[in-house]
């Protein structure tokens, strides 16, 4: 089995701090300077909450779904300008979405979308469909229904999620990242290959998930995630690493260890020597979580440290890969050191921060 951790590619390899942007209520998305500590430039959106943030493949741009009006916009990362920004939103009909792909010309957006249509007495809701947003004319320019087989899946957020939709290089395939990797053909949305992930090709395991979002941590052509699976027989649960290979649609994975109750992303610092998540163990009064750092040439956990719990939150690294963040539902983002694990400070944000994810430019 190949050695994977050495691989994986972090979004920058720059050893400096970096900007930050992420979504805040009630419309904007945040600039913030990781040297100067503080927000520096608050971009403000005309169409509503921003529910999801994607960074463009050249870095360039992000692409932002909002909520209110079911709205895009597209910010230049260098200027902070919104180049372009519409709602799909019209009269009665009103769409459901969350997150999506453009295609790597900038032309088009590729996503999932509920259509509902307001009636006199009720409102009609429709079944999911794989949907084509031309991003210069602002408007769905194709909506094909979901297979059969998927609708349950992609109904109950599969979907929907920001890192749970890719596509290929060329722009010719789309990737749902699930319970299977299901590639559609980007011209017709016609499954074109479906990997199974509850029956792996591996021996001994079986049910192995990428779960909802996938990490930031992707190199050109591939997508990188924590994922869990378990044994045919006693169904003991283990976490590892898996690499899916954009072009080739070829899978590589490493077992590391027992899988804790829960686990976020993985971030992996520039200099691909080390890598870190946040694990949480117990419910309620007994639960207990921790930071555990990896050792990437060993694949080995090499520390763990105790953190305070929050009920909800989000992991981030920052730019130049020196410290950790634990942020999100609040106005403050928790600073840690990444060689020690421990606490450093706290930035008050003065913004209630939004789930939209988190971008990170070197």
């Amino acid at each position: 089995m190949k050695r994977l951790l050495g691989l994986i590619l972090a979004y920058g390899t720059a050893a400096s701090a970096g900007t930050l942007f992420f979504g805040a209520y009630p419309n904007s998305v945040l600039v913030f300077d990781e040297a100067q500590g503080k927000v520096v430039d608050r971009i403000m959106l005309e169409t509503g909450l921003p529910t999801s943030l994607r960074l463009s493949p050249d870095h360039k741009k992000i692409y932002v779904t909002t909520n209110d009006h079911a709205g895009i916009e597209v910010i230049d990362v260098a200027s902070h300008k919104v180049l372009r920004h519409f709602v799909l939103n019209d009269g009665p009909r009103h769409y459901r979405f969350n997150g999506g792909v453009a295609d790597p010309a900038d032309k088009l957006f590729y996503t999932v979308t509920t259509e509902m249509v307001k009636q006199a007495d009720r409102y009609e809701i429709g079944k999911p469909k794989y949907t084509v947003i031309d991003l210069e004319q602002g408007k769905i320019v194709k909506a094909t229904e979901v297979a059969k087989e998927d609708e349950n899946a992609i109904a109950g957020g599969g979907g929907y999620r920001n890192g749970g939709f890719d596509i290929s290089p060329d722009g010719k395939y789309l990737y749902q990242f699930r319970d299977a990797v299901v590639i559609l053909d980007s011209a017709d949305f016609k499954v074109v290959d479906r990997i199974e992930l509850a029956k792996p090709d591996m021996p001994g395991m079986e049910a192995i998930g990428f779960g909802g979002l996938l990490d930031n941590i992707d190199g050109p052509g591939e997508r990188v995630s924590v994922f869990n699976s378990s044994d045919p027989v006693v169904h003991n649960h283990l976490f590892g690493i898996a690499r899916f290979d954009l072009t080739s649609r070829k899978m590589e994975y490493t077992p590391i260890g027992p899988s804790p109750a829960a686990m976020s992303g993985l971030q992996v610092a520039p200099d691909k020597n080390s890598a870190y998540v946040v694990v949480a163990n117990g419910q309620g009064g007994n639960k207990r979580c921790e930071f555990w750092a990896f050792d990437m040439k060993s694949d080995r956990i090499t520390a763990r440290q105790e953190i305070e719990c929050r009920s909800r939150f989000s992991f981030g690294m920052s730019g130049d890969g020196k410290k950790l963040y634990i942020y999100g539902a609040g106005f403050e983002f928790n600073v840690y050191d990444a060689a020690t694990l421990r606490f450093e400070k706290t930035w008050d944000i003065n913004n209630d921060v939004t789930g939209a994810g988190l971008i990170v430019v070197p």
